[in-house]
C-alpha cells in the first residue's frame, strides 16, 4: 500500500498525493479525484439505467453498473491530468440496500440487482405483516421491554415489514428464484459494495462494511452481527453474507488488469453515511440533510444507539478502528424525483429558475402539491397530486406547491427528530442537488427555526468516501484536518417566524390527509 507521501514499488512516478471517491448513486455513478486540499481536480459521471421488467420491479444490470463504475474512474482520473500511479486511495460510496446474489465458485449472477425501489415483495410484506406470527413477536418484546428497560427489544414490539427492506426481497428470491435455493450452499451475497469489491478483486475479497451492513435491516445494530432470529424466520441461510469490515479500512488493491496499477480499497460506505462525513459531522447532535432523489436526515447520536421509533431508524455510521458512530435517520421519498417530473412536462425550462419563479409570487394561492410517486405496496391507488387548482392558477403556482411540499415534509420529520432524539441538535448542514434551490433551503431554515449550511461542493457522498480512504491511506491525518477542509458556500438563517408559515401548512397537511383517505376508500 502507498502513503500520503509513497510511489508505488518500482516506480519512479510522482507521489501519491490524490484520492478517488465514486459515489455509485440511485440515479448516476460520479466520480471525483481529489487532491490533498480536498479540491476536485477531475470529475466524470454516467447515468443509472434503471431496469423495469414488470410493473413494480426495478432492477440494475451487473455488467452494465460494473462498466459504468471504471468507465467513470479512468474518465475522472484522465480528466484530472494524472496517472493512475498517483492515485493513493479508492473510496466507494453505494446506494444502499440494492443488492444482488451470485454464485462462490463461479462468480455468475443469479438474477440482476435489485433495488431499493422494487415492490416485488409486496404479497410476501402484507402477508406477513398480517401473520400471527408477528403478532406473537409485538407481545413478547413489549413484555421484554417493559421487564427490562432494554431499547434492544423496542424495535421488534412494533416490527412492520415493507418492500424497502432487504430482508423481505431476499426472502422473495429464495422462494422464486429455484437456482438460488439449489445452490444456497455456494450463494453469495451482497449488496453494490461488496459486488463491486468482489469484482475488483477478482473474486479474491468478498466484504462489506459496518454501515452498508446496518443499512439493509438485516444486520443487527446492537449486536453488530447479521441477525440470525430473522433469517430463521425468514428461511435465509447466515452462509450467505460477508463479513463486516471497518468503513475506513484496506481492503484490498483493485486488480492492475483493471486500471493499470493495483489501486488500493481503502473505504466502503453507504451513501447517506458517507453524505455525513463528507459534511464533517462528526459530533453528537450534528444534523445532515441530504435532498437528492429522496430527503434523508441524519442525527449524529454519537456512541449511544437509540431504539427504531416509528418513522426513525438506527444505523451505524462508520466504524473506524475502536471508534463506532451511530446515526438515527428519518426520510421522505421522491424529492429529487418530483423535481424531474415537473421539469419533463415543461412547468419550468431549468431547475435552477424554480427559486426565481416561486419567489415571484406571494404564495401558492392555496394550491397543494401532494407527493406520493412511489407507489405503495399496501395502496397502488396512492399517487401524486395536486389539489386546490383554480383557473387563476399559473405554472408558477404549481412550482410554489412542489417546492413548498419539499420544505413542510421537512419540518415534519424534524420535528419527529427533536420530540423522538434525546440530543440537543446542533447546526443543519444540508447537500444533494435539490439543496441548490435557495427558496427550499430558505423555508427550510424558517420552518425548523435553524441554521442550515450549505457546502461548495454538495457531492458529499463521493467526498465522505474520499475523507475516509484518504484516512485509511494516510493522505489526511484525522478527522480535525477535515474539518479544515470544509468549504462552505452559502448559510442559511431564519428569516420568518414559522408561525407565519402554519395557514399553509395547515392546508397542505389537510390536502395530504384528505388525499389519502379518499384514495383509500376508492
Amino acid at each position: 500500500m502507498c502513503g500520503a507521501e509513497g510511489t508505488f514499488p518500482g516506480s519512479s512516478a510522482a507521489p501519491a498525493l490524490y484520492v478517488v471517491g465514486v459515489d455509485v448513486g440511485s440515479t448516476a455513478v460520479k466520480c471525483h479525484v481529489y487532491d490533498r486540499g480536498a479540491a476536485v481536480r477531475g470529475s466524470s459521471c454516467r447515468k443509472v439505467e434503471s431496469l423495469y421488467p414488470r410493473p413494480g420491479w426495478v432492477e440494475l444490470d451487473p455488467e452494465v453498473l460494473w462498466s459504468q463504475f471504471v468507465g467513470v474512474v479512468k474518465e475522472a482520473v484522465q480528466a484530472a491530468g494524472i496517472h493512475m500511479k498517483q492515485v493513493a486511495a479508492l473510496g466507494i460510496s453505494t446506494q444502499r440496500s440494492t443488492f444482488i446474489t451470485w454464485h462462490k465458485r463461479t462468480g455468475k449472477p443469479f438474477h440482476n440487482f435489485i433495488s431499493w425501489q422494487d415492490l416485488r415483495s409486496a404479497e410476501l410484506v402484507n402477508s406477513w405483516n398480517r401473520s400471527l406470527l408477528l403478532k406473537v413477536i409485538h407481545v413478547i418484546f413489549t413484555v421484554l421491554h417493559f421487564f427490562t428497560g432494554n431499547d434492544r427489544y423496542l424495535a421488534p414490539s412494533f416490527l412492520t415489514f415493507s418492500t424497502h427492506q432487504t430482508s423481505m426481497k431476499l426472502s422473495w428470491v429464495f422462494k422464486n428464484i429455484p437456482e438460488v435455493t439449489a445452490k444456497k450452499n455456494n450463494c453469495c451475497f451482497g449488496t453494490v459494495d461488496t459486488w463491486l469489491l468482489y469484482r475488483l478483486t477478482k473474486g479474491s475479497v468478498f466484504a462489506t462494511d459496518y454501515s452498508n451492513a446496518s443499512s439493509t435491516g438485516v444486520f443487527e445494530p446492537f449486536t453488530k452481527c447479521w441477525n440470525p432470529t430473522l433469517c430463521s424466520l425468514l428461511s435465509i441461510p447466515m452462509s450467505i453474507y460477508p463479513p463486516v469490515k471497518d468503513t475506513s479500512f484496506n481492503f484490498g488493491s483493485a486488480d492492475p488488469e483493471i486500471f493499470g496499477v493495483p489501486i488500493p480499497i481503502m473505504a466502503l460506505v453507504a451513501d447517506q453515511q458517507s453524505a455525513m462525513f463528507g459534511e464533517c459531522c462528526f459530533q453528537p447532535g450534528d444534523v445532515k440533510l441530504t435532498m437528492g432523489t429522496g430527503g434523508f436526515w441524519n442525527v449524529n447520536t454519537g456512541g449511544s444507539l437509540f431504539a427504531s421509533h416509528r418513522g426513525l431508524y438506527p444505523l451505524i455510521g462508520w466504524k473506524i478502528g475502536e471508534e463506532v458512530v451511530y446515526l438515527t435517520e428519518g426520510s421522505v421519498s421522491n424529492i429529487g424525483t418530483t423535481i424531474k417530473w415537473a421539469q419533463d412536462i415543461n412547468l419550468f425550462t431549468s431547475v435552477d429558475e424554480t427559486a426565481k419563479m416561486a419567489r415571484s409570487i406571494v404564495d401558492s394561492q392555496g394550491v397543494c402539491f401532494v407527493p406520493g410517486f412511489q407507489v405503495s405496496a399496501n395502496n397502488s391507488s396512492l399517487c401524486a397530486s395536486f389539489m386546490g387548482l383554480k383557473p387563476t392558477t399559473t405554472r408558477n403556482h404549481l412550482v410554489r406547491a412542489i417546492l413548498e411540499s419539499v420544505a413542510f415534509r421537512n419540518k415534519q420529520l424534524f420535528d419527529i427528530i427533536v420530540k423522538k432524539v434525546r440530543i440537543p441538535l446542533r447546526t443543519v448542514r444540508a447537500d444533494g442537488g435539490v439543496s441548490n434551490n435557495s427558496f427550499v433551503m430558505q423555508m427550510t431554515s424558517d420552518l425548523i427555526n435553524k441554521k442550515i449550511e450549505k457546502p461548495s461542493n454538495t457531492d458529499m457522498s463521493s467526498l465522505g468516501a474520499a475523507f475516509l480512504a484518504g484516512l485509511a491511506s494516510g493522505l489526511w491525518t484525522d478527522k480535525e484536518q477535515l474539518k479544515k477542509l470544509r468549504r462552505i458556500e452559502a448559510v442559511f438563517e431564519p428569516q420568518k417566524d414559522v408561525k407565519e408559515y402554519k395557514p399553509a401548512m395547515d392546508t397542505w397537511m389537510q390536502a395530504v390527509k384528505s388525499d389519502v383517505y379518499n384514495r383509500s376508500n376508492l
